[in-house]
């Protein structure tokens, strides 16, 4: 998401005059657009913030601009740091913040805002903003507002538009994508809207019924060949409609990134995550057996405050018995403001550490049994980056592959065989 915000960004600075600078220090704005999920990212942002102060110092005519994910309490102490703290939400103001005499009509929400695009083939879609969920270890909700839908019609010009400049790849975006519900969007006239609204989506009656897995069937229906992925789904609502739309939808991917968090039913009540393990472990088993070759992924968090050694073993033994293709394994840190920030961080760095390798070398074995399984057979690859005579992409699954071809091929599909295969990537030869 911040990805995807990034590049309205780019699109409001160029409208205003701005290029970008190949070097910080020949920039006359340096703007930096936040994350705070992770204590790690907001350190991150901090030590920039110092060496760009430091470039400001020979050079006065930097401005030093920041944005996205914010909390209240970094907030108060960047303010003296940097010229200009600016909300996400309120983009279409940058330019007059920024002494600019262009004029960006005041929006409903910043993602009417065109984007620009940063590759070629493969584009970011916000289907939503904000969050209701209010888990206690996350900031989104304090920092993006609460959940706002897109209405569809907005989505789907957006993505007929990418297919029509031949774009392959289409993820999209919400905090919890289950929870998408098209709104009527207010940018044209009722009758317009109906018009429009029966255009690009002619197999509904109403666009108020748009939710998630029949914006799924829609964007599906659209001409073209590519590719569509969304994340973030939340296991407490991933209904069988969502499954079934997976399932049925020949353009949809079969990848899936269904975070736990944790596999103890305690941690979880105190994650204020309303699903319980045997939920879970269910909800796997239903979406396999519709869907029996999907990659399956994950988010989890080791060290939340109070877990003990014994439901730490609760994930692991999750870990063990889902075999998950890849997961995103996250030591646990405060987020100020937070339900969960109350509470003692109890458990030591190197102990969240200890777990996370723990973790980690359960994936490794099980990530590599799931590879191994595409030895010899023939898979799509949309190719990504090139080096050194190798193409490094993903397959439809999303399995990173790594094989020798031509740079042209970026952006493209390919076949290709997989000969080898290790813990985080496959190796292939091209057909």
């Amino acid at each position: 998401m911040n990805y995807s915000d990034s590049e309205r960004i780019a699109s409001v600075l160029e409208k205003i005059g701005y290029k970008k600078s190949q070097k910080p220090e020949m920039a006359d704005l340096i703007l930096i657009n936040m994350c705070s999920v992770r204590q790690m990212a907001v350190d991150r942002v901090y030590g920039k913030i110092n060496d760009f102060i430091k470039l400001k110092n020979k050079n006065r005519k930097i401005k030093i601009v920041i944005t996205g994910c914010i909390l209240k309490s970094d907030k108060q102490k960047l303010k003296e740091k940097v010229d200009l703290i600016l909300d996400i939400k309120d983009l279409e103001k940058l330019p007059k913040m920024l002494g600019s005499w262009y004029s960006i009509p005041k929006e409903e929400n910043y993602l009417r805002i065109k984007p620009k695009y940063q590759s070629v083939f493969s584009a970011p879609v916000p289907i939503m903003t904000g969050c209701n969920n209010f888990c206690s270890y996350c900031a989104v909700p304090y920092t993006k507002g609460r959940e706002i839908s897109r209405p569809s019609e907005e989505i789907l010009l957006e993505i007929r538009n990418l297919i029509k400049k031949n774009y392959k790849e289409i993820w999209l975006l919400g905090q919890n994508v289950n929870s998408y519900h098209s709104p009527i969007s207010t940018n044209v006239a009722t009758n317009d809207t109906n018009r429009h609204s029966r255009k690009l989506v002619p197999k509904l009656v109403n666009i108020r019924d748009i939710n998630f897995p029949k914006l799924l069937k829609v964007v599906n229906d659209i001409p073209g060949k590519f590719w569509i992925r969304f994340t973030s789904p939340h296991p407490k609502d991933f209904s069988d409609e969502l499954i079934n739309a997976v399932a049925e939808s020949e353009k949809v991917t079969p990848y899936l990134n269904l975070p736990v968090q944790s596999g103890d039913d305690g941690i979880l009540k105190k994650m204020n995550r309303p699903y319980n393990i045997t939920h879970y472990k269910n909800l796997v088993k239903k979406i396999r057996k519709k869907i029996p070759d999907i990659t399956l992924t994950t988010d989890v968090i080791v060290g939340f405050p109070g877990e003990t050694k014994k439901q730490f073993k609760n994930t692991a033994k999750l870990f063990k018995e889902i075999k998950y293709d890849m997961a995103y394994i996250a030591r646990y840190s405060p987020r100020p403001g937070t339900a969960a920030s109350k509470l003692k961080d109890n458990v030591s760095f190197k102990e969240k550490e200890k777990r996370r390798l723990i973790l980690n070398e359960i994936l490794k074995k099980t990530a590599l049994e799931k590879n191994k399984k595409y030895i010899g057979k023939k898979v799509d690859v949309l190719s990504g980056n090139y080096k050194n005579g190798f193409l490094i992409g993903k397959t439809k699954h999303y399995k990173t592959i790594k094989f020798k071809g031509e740079k042209k091929l970026i952006g493209r599909f390919s076949k290709v065989k997989v000969t080898d295969a290790f813990a985080w990537r496959l190796e292939g030869c091209l057909l």
